[in-house]
């Protein structure tokens, strides 16, 4: 029976640590130059309805290291729902491809995807989840943090060394699996947003009440930064909400990640951005050339833990 990757809460805990296993072995036998062809001879299929660089460029060159090859369909070429409706590229798709990354604009339409498809559907994106973005920021996250890698992987109980990762800026689809990441590792997510754009509301009701982590929302982003061994920010306006982008600096005012800030967190703590950044919006120049940040490691991050998943879904092992 196939398997879908749309969202991390479709995964149990020992898949999730089961993932971090597996893109730590793939990078591991990357960066020694050793072949891992584990999906030779196999197609994956990207379909997006929303450009992006680092999804496109990761998957691609993911499949290419596997030992498989990568078709990009652009917004215009596949006309997801418009051209030809979804359920027909999905059962299309499934005829020619081993696999489907869609990044798109609703969720629903990745949902109907999945319906639709006989081979594994990866959410590469959409506008309610980030899924694939977390699992490889918590990846950099366990490497910059050796303890907490031990305490996984040995599956110890406990709040997780006490870890705090905190988004100041928009509940966004970041912020959603972000919180939703609490669901599977035992952790507190804080959010320090104005009041309107807080994290989706039934997957914050859902992650507080697995009991596992804890998601906090809080108004003044020094309050949220204190402690915390994490600062993470994304930018004010997504794709798509290109028409708030004046009114939302505005509101967002003041929820900028500065060297002030970063002072308020833990010591040792680290900086994380998603990419693309707007300098000078979100987050200041100072903390993006940091020794602080690790922004660079996340991205490169994406592509070994999107392997995983492919290998996962894909391939056998």
């Amino acid at each position: 029976m196939k398997k879908d990757f749309l969202d991390i809460a479709d995964l149990t805990t020992d898949e999730v640590r089961a993932l971090f296993e597996s893109a730590k072995d793939l990078k591991a036998r990357q960066k020694r130059g050793e072949p891992h062809e584990y999906l030779k001879g196999k197609t994956l299929g990207m379909v997006f309805t929303k450009p992006s660089t680092r999804t496109r460029v990761s998957f691609e060159v993911g499949m290419f290291q596997l030992g498989g090859h990568a078709l990009y369909f652009s917004p215009q070429e596949i006309g997801l729902g418009k051209r030809e409706s979804i359920p027909d590229v999905a059962r299309v798709l499934s005829r020619y491809v081993d696999g489907i990354m869609a990044r798109l604009f609703g969720h629903e339409d990745i949902v109907a995807l999945a319906e639709h498809a006989s081979v594994p559907v990866i959410n590469g994106l959409t506008d309610l989840l980030h899924p694939c973005q977390i699992l490889g920021d918590m990846l950099t996250i366990l490497e910059s943090r050796p303890s907490l890698y031990n305490q996984l992987k040995e599956r110890r109980e406990g709040k997780f060394d006490n870890l705090i990762v905190t988004f100041i800026g928009d509940g966004n689809n970041v912020a959603n699996s972000w919180a939703t990441m609490t669901i599977k590792i035992p952790f507190t997510f804080r959010i320090a947003c104005p009041e309107g754009y807080e994290p989706d509301k039934k997957i914050v009701e859902q992650a507080n009440k697995s009991n596992v982590g804890r998601v906090e929302i809080l108004r003044d982003p020094a309050q949220a930064a204190k402690g915390a061994h994490i600062l993470y920010t994304d930018v004010w306006a997504s794709m798509g909400q290109e028409a708030e982008a004046e009114m939302r600096r505005k509101i967002f005012k003041g929820y900028v990640i500065d060297g002030a800030l970063m002072q308020k967190a833990a010591p040792d703590a680290k900086f994380m951005h998603c990419l693309p950044a707007h300098r000078g919006e979100e987050v200041t120049d100072e903390v993006m050339e940091s020794p602080q940040s690790i922004i660079f490691d996340q991205a490169e991050n994406r592509l070994h833990v999107q392997k995983a998943i492919m290998v996962k879904l894909m391939g056998k092992r």
